[in-house]
């Protein structure tokens, strides 16, 4: 666990590790022949490094916060055929990670233990988000996930009446105590599952559709509290995300207030110090690369992005409705690439590569991200840096691979 999560957020270390670098390499040189003026060399023919998957858009919560509430619950999933039909495709041509996360719940998927077999029969690194309510689903897949794979659930609360105002579960017998119960029923199930408790900060005056969403800053220690007493491995902070209505992109701080701001981060530094304080050497405390920036007042330059976003060639959103190229921007038509059947087959896959590249030339990711605060800033730039720079490829130093997930 303490491998996988030292490096949780530093990108740049992933695409550096040995099992990925050949294709940073490949990369690069494909866009310092293309700036050259040579259009006649194609992006490599390779998978991304990790798919965010996407199984169904059924969600049982109807949480306000939620930044994917407008394409929860259409009645679409990816049926299994497709599933494997891709995974295969990909794994073929080297993915290594698989994240189930996103735009529903992912255990509600009737298919779900027979995805996790399929998965993880493929050898591949495993990380499940989930609100935890169907834990019993993973119970029987459990011993199936090795110390590399995580498991973490989406609580946002250390007090029930928070925790129920946060999510509005849909059947009335669920509290978080049971999620909890569970989640520690998990980890005696496999002892070497990382399993995390993810916290998503919320402050007052926060509203969605003129409703005010449930402030929660005042649990952020408790949280660690319970995490413990849970078995939990880590606790992850992340800020409360909007989704602008006129623009559909992901942002933070909407309505920029400088005294409000400050008040904010004062009172959320000082909750954070008891957390860590709390938490010891039994959990693990991450924080976002946004929820930093945020710390540091530094949102600003995580909104300045390069023209090119890089991080579309090494990391893809399959989705019931599509291929999208961010997480920031599912279900946003300008961000899609591919139909969701773009993975399954030859034929298919090199009409998503050919989207791809035109994704990656046409995008400009300096002004449609320009509200998003962004997880892959740090390594967009990296990456563009480094192709300006002119130094030599085999110049990247390498470093072990531990963690795949991106």
């Amino acid at each position: 666990m303490k491998k996988i999560e030292d490096k949780a957020f530093d990108f740049s270390a992933k695409l550096r590790q040995q099992s990925v670098l050949g294709r940073l390499k490949d990369y690069i040189a494909w866009q310092r022949s293309v700036r050259s003026g040579n259009n006649d060399v194609s992006l490599p023919w390779l998978s991304p490094v990790s798919v965010n998957l996407d199984l169904t858009t059924a969600c049982n919560f109807a949480c306000p916060h939620c930044v994917d509430s407008g394409i929860i619950n259409t009645g679409e999933y990816l049926d299994l055929e497709n599933i494997k039909g891709s995974i295969d495709r990909l794994k073929s041509l080297g993915l290594l990670s698989v994240i189930l996360i996103g735009g529903g719940e992912p255990t509600l998927h009737r298919d779900f233990e027979d995805i996790v077999r399929f998965i993880k029969g493929r050898d591949l690194q495993l990380g499940l988000v989930t609100n935890g309510v169907r834990l019993d689903r993973v119970f029987p897949v459990a011993d199936l996930m090795s110390d590399q794979d995580w498991v973490r659930i989406s609580i946002d609360a250390a007090r029930e009446e928070t925790f129920i105002r946060s999510h509005r579960p849909k059947q009335k017998k669920v509290g978080l105590r049971t999620i909890l119960d569970n989640a520690r029923e998990l980890k005696r199930l496999n002892p070497d599952i990382s399993l995390g408790y993810s916290f998503v900060i919320v402050w007052d005056g926060i509203e969605v559709m003129g409703q005010e969403l449930c402030p929660n800053v005042e649990e952020i220690s408790e949280a660690v509290k319970l995490a413990r007493e849970y078995s939990f491995d880590f606790v992850s902070y992340k800020p409360c995300l909007l989704r602008l209505d006129n623009s559909q992109k992901e942002t933070l701080f909407d309505k920029p207030d400088i005294e409000r701001e400050t008040r904010i981060i004062d009172v959320i530094r000082e909750n954070l110090a008891k957390a860590e304080m709390e938490a010891g050497v039994a959990v693990k405390i991450l924080q976002s690369v946004n929820l930093q920036a945020m710390l540091d007042r530094n949102v600003h330059e995580l909104k300045k992005q390069p023209r090119y976003c890089h991080m579309q060639f090494f990391r893809t959103v399959l989705t019931p409705s599509g291929i999208f190229h961010c997480p920031a921007f599912r279900g946003v038509e300008k961000a899609k690439f591919a139909p969701s059947t773009g993975y399954m087959d030859d034929d298919q896959f090199d009409g998503v590569m050919k989207n791809l590249e035109y994704s990656i030339q046409a995008f400009d990711a300096s002004r449609e991200c320009d509200v998003v605060a962004c997880f892959y800033h740090h390594v967009n730039w990296w990456v563009e840096n480094f192709i300006v720079s002119g130094r030599d490829i085999d110049e990247i130093e390498e470093v072990g691979d531990t963690n795949f997930f991106l």
